[in-house]
Parts: C-alpha cells; structure tokens; sequence
C-alpha cells in the first residue's frame, strides 16, 4: 500500500481501500469529457442520511463507471482531486470542499473478480480477503479481527474502536446475475453478502452501487430493501447524470463541427423521466470518427437481442413487429423481477429489454419503444432469420407502399399489405384487427424517415382515427390519416373519416392531408382507398 502526504498527514492509499484518482484522471484528460459533477451534489445530500444507499442502473456504456470513478476520486482521502475538478460546475457548490478527499472510501468493481463462470463459488471470499489485506494495514491499531474475519464484522469493529465511517463504491454490482443467470444459489449468497454488508450497519455513511439491472427481488420483495433505486424504468431525478442530455449533444456537435440533426436521428430517442438521452458511447465515437454507424451496439452481438425476442411469449413478437414500424406498446413492468431468467410474461421480456437499452420507456404512458436508427438496426438484424417470416421482405416493400400512397394508387398500397400480412401470417393472429395494425405498421416502416413517429387511436373531431402519421418539420409530405376496416369495406372507411370529421384536428398543423381507407374481407382480401382531404 503506497502513503500519500496531504495537509499534513499520510494517509494510505490502496486498491480498494482509499483508491486513487488515476481512473478519473483519464476521463477529465480525454478530449471529450461532459461535465456530470453535479452528481457529487446529490449524494452530498444523501451522506449519513437514511437516504443515503444509492442503486444507478443503467445499460452499457452509458457512464456508469465514469460516475463511479468521479466519486472515488471525491470522496477517497487516499488522493488529492482538487485539480482534477478545477472548473467543474460542483466547484461553485458551498458543500464542495466540505467533503473533498475527506472520506475513507471502499471502492470495488464486482466484474474483476468474476473473470469467468469458474470464480462465482469463490468471488465473494476473494472480494472480502483483499480489502481485510488492506483494511489491516490502513488500521493497524485496531484489534478484534484478522483477514479471514467477515468484512461486516471486520469494518463494525474498526467504527466502534474510530468511530470513522466509510463511503462505499461498488460499480457492476449485478454482473453476477447476467455470469449467473441459472444459478439461484449463488444470486442468493451474493445478495446476503450485500444485505449483510449495508442493511442497520452504522459504519455505512453512503453507499453508491451501479449496474445494468435494479436490484434483484424475490417474489414481490427486493433482497436489499435499504438502496433507492435510480433506473431507466424509475430514473427520479437522477436521469441527466447518465447519458448525454439534448442541450449536451448540440453544444458537442457544434464543436466539432457534425450535423445535430443527423446525430438524433440516429442516436436520439432514450426518454428517461421526462428528459431526452442520447447514449454516450455512441456520440463521441460520431463526433471522433464522424461517420454514422452503429457504435454502441457494435460492441455486442445482436444475438444478445435474438435470444430475448425469440423467446416464445403470447403477443411477443406482434409487440416487437408494431415497434419496428415505429409504433409504441403498453407495458407493466412491475413484476419484473429484476434479471435475466425470470419472465413470466411479454411484458417482463420487454422491460428487460428497456434496462438493457433496446428500448426506451415513457413512464406517463407506460409504453416501450425503439429509441433510434441504431437500435432499429439491431432489431433488424435479429429478425433477418426464417423464425420471424418475411419481417425483411416487408421492411424492403415499404418504401414502395410508402410512395404508392403518396400517388394515391390504393390498388397497389392494396397489393402490398395484403403481402406482408400473408408473409408474417405464421407470426400475427390472421384474422384479428389488431394483426392488421401491426401490418399497417410494418408496411408503413420507411415513413420513420419522414414522419413522426405514429399516433394510434389519435384523438379526431367525434372519434378516433386508427392510425395517423403526421410529417415531421420541413418535410413537405402529405400528412396520412388512416382507418381500418375488418370485413367491411374501404369505401366505408374514408365515410367514417369524414362523417367523424377526423381530419380537424391535424387540418391546422400540415399541408395536405391524405384520406387511406383501408380494409380486410375475409372473402375478397385487402382493398385500400385513398382521397385527398379537400380543406373547407
């Protein structure tokens, strides 16, 4: 263990115990650094308060780790941080140099001792050894306790003989639950550790824990019920902390001189709470390479995703066909149980999902969808296989639906759908309505590129229209109102549009307006009308 002097005093300065700043050093060196010091000032607020357990779950490379090292490099007395956070926003905080390197901190990354699947019935053991090694040496005055002692016990007797409390770091907590997702004995023991760790212990001044998942439950109850949960289902206000805000992304690209509006199309579209993220690994490597490509989930194979989506839940993969026409699905995502195997439902699939940043949440609608062109990119290259029909062929045939549309040529928008609903027949409910949305949906893909995303059942003059797709700003497209029909007729359609006056809503808000009836008689097939609405 290496002693560092400062103000008069050595203290040591270890791996675990009283880490250096050596990790955060090199983010504020890196050229693009954005600046999230201001989530010093949350747990400031949290330090030796009963809010003071903190869980961060976020997907991959959404800044995880970099917070986690900014903290470290905070709070541990074993460095001296006060360059590394010249200029930062915290600095102007009153509390800032109240705790600056002023803490003994226990800092661990749970992933470095799980290296692979062979360590789970030896990492907790190995993780309490090598900080008893340096809890030893750092209080050498202390009594009770030898290296094979359990930490619990070994940190309860160092706070009854100091009364010094410790700051805890934990980053990857839940990397056990994703190395063992089948071994329930092992996710228990390692959840008791951790309970036995933080729940009424007194030497426990803050407690800052980061991971993909929130914390697991068993039944309706959490293993470790002390930690605030912080998560993209359940953000608070934790949510511009991780992940670049929208005012962040257009400061950067103007730096760097890169199209903003480029950069949100395809990167744009994670709704956490109430505020816009982009993902960051994605960000910098466009604004480091400046070429638009997949970077975030280049790093992972879509396989990943494959296995999730294939899963064989009712309305599971109708669910995964209306997102990848840009639609949006309900879910409840409060019984999830918080990891990898336990799903008893579509819905538990799908909040999974969310967690893993395949798909964004919006928590006053309770609905999921595909946040951005990088993602889409990912879900399609998960469908592209003979388990998901002819998802592809559709996905190539709408750009033509699109333009037919366009032309107001119903008999081949007709032709098309009527395709790919036959083509995902083995997936969809054939002879449902909802199936002819989600077909609707998927033949109207390409419309993500000039439109916003759709609006169903949007609310028009006495009714609801079953599907409107409105242009996004600048784009001279006709807006498309479009209603369904099941055994009836398309002729009839464009009546229910017009003696419901749909049309009035969006009348003041586009150009033209489009008018699609569209139909499915069990008898005569697809039949599809289209007229021009005519503004009175």
């Amino acid at each position: 263990m290496v002693y560092l002097y400062q103000k008069g005093v050595f203290k040591n300065m270890g791996i675990y115990v009283n880490p250096k700043n050596t990790a955060f050093e090199f983010s504020r060196n890196s050229s693009i650094y954005v600046d999230k010091s201001m989530l010093i000032s949350k747990l400031n607020a949290a330090y030796r308060t009963e809010n003071r357990f903190v869980c961060v779950s976020r997907p991959r490379r959404f800044g995880k780790s970099m917070a986690a090292n900014m903290l470290s490099a905070y709070y541990s007395c074993g460095c001296n941080s006060a360059g590394l956070f010249s200029g930062l926003e915290i600095e102007k905080n009153k509390f800032f140099q109240e705790h600056l390197n002023k803490h003994f901190v226990i800092r661990f990354d749970v992933q470095q001792f799980l290296e692979s699947e062979s360590d789970l019935d030896t990492f907790i053991t190995e993780i309490q050894k090598e900080i008893a090694e340096e809890l030893l040496e750092e209080f050498p005055d202390c009594k009770g306790f030898t290296v094979q002692t359990k930490l619990k016990f070994i940190l309860g007797k160092i706070f009854k003989q100091t009364k010094k409390g410790f700051i805890f770091i934990i980053d990857e907590w839940d990397c056990v639950f994703r190395l063992a997702k089948n071994r329930e004995q092992v996710q228990k023991e390692y959840l008791d550790f951790l309970r036995g760790l933080f729940k009424g212990q007194e030497y426990v001044d803050l407690a800052y824990m980061t991971g993909i998942l929130p914390i697991k439950k068993y039944g309706e109850h959490s293993a470790i019920n002390v930690f605030d949960e912080f998560s993209m289902i359940d953000p608070k206000n934790m949510g511009e902390y991780f992940g670049f805000t929208e005012e962040e992304v257009r400061k950067l690209c103007m730096q760097y001189h890169v199209d903003y509006f480029e950069i949100r199309k395809w990167y744009d579209g994670y709704l956490v709470g109430n505020i816009n993220i982009y993902n960051p690994k994605s960000v910098v490597d466009v604004l480091m390479w400046k070429k638009l490509k997949s970077y975030w989930t280049g790093t992972e194979t879509y396989e990943a995703l494959k296995i999730y989506i294939d899963l064989n839940f009712d309305g599971l993969k109708e669910a995964v066909i209306e997102m990848l026409g840009n639609g949006r699905y309900k879910i409840n995502p409060r019984k999830f149980q918080n990891d990898m195997t336990t799903f008893t439902g579509k819905d538990d699939v799908l909040t999974l999902l969310v967690h893993l940043g395949y798909l964004t949440f919006n928590e006053v609608t309770e609905e999921v969808s595909i946040p951005n062109q990088e993602i889409v990119q990912e879900f399609l290259n998960a469908v592209d296989n003979p388990n998901w029909g002819g998802i592809m062929q559709s996905v190539r045939c709408s750009i033509n639906i699109l333009k037919s549309t366009w032309s107001m040529d119903g008999k081949s928008v007709a032709d098309g759908i009527a395709a790919i609903h036959n083509a995902n027949a083995s997936i969809l409910k054939y002879n449902d309505e909802n199936s002819l949305k989600c077909t609707i949906l998927l033949a109207y893909y390409s419309a993500s590129i000039y439109y916003l995303p759709p609006n169903l059942e949007f609310p028009s003059g006495k009714g609801f229209a079953d599907v409107v797709y409105l242009p996004k700003r600048d784009i001279a497209k006709p807006a498309l109102l479009i209603e369904l029909k099941w055994n009836k007729s398309a002729k009839g359609a464009i009546s229910q549009i017009r003696d419901k006056q749909y049309a009035d809503w969006i009348k003041e808000y586009t150009g033209d307006i489009l008018l699609v009836g569209i139909n499915y008689d069990d008898e005569k097939g697809h039949e599809c009308m289209i007229e021009k609405f005519v503004k009175r």
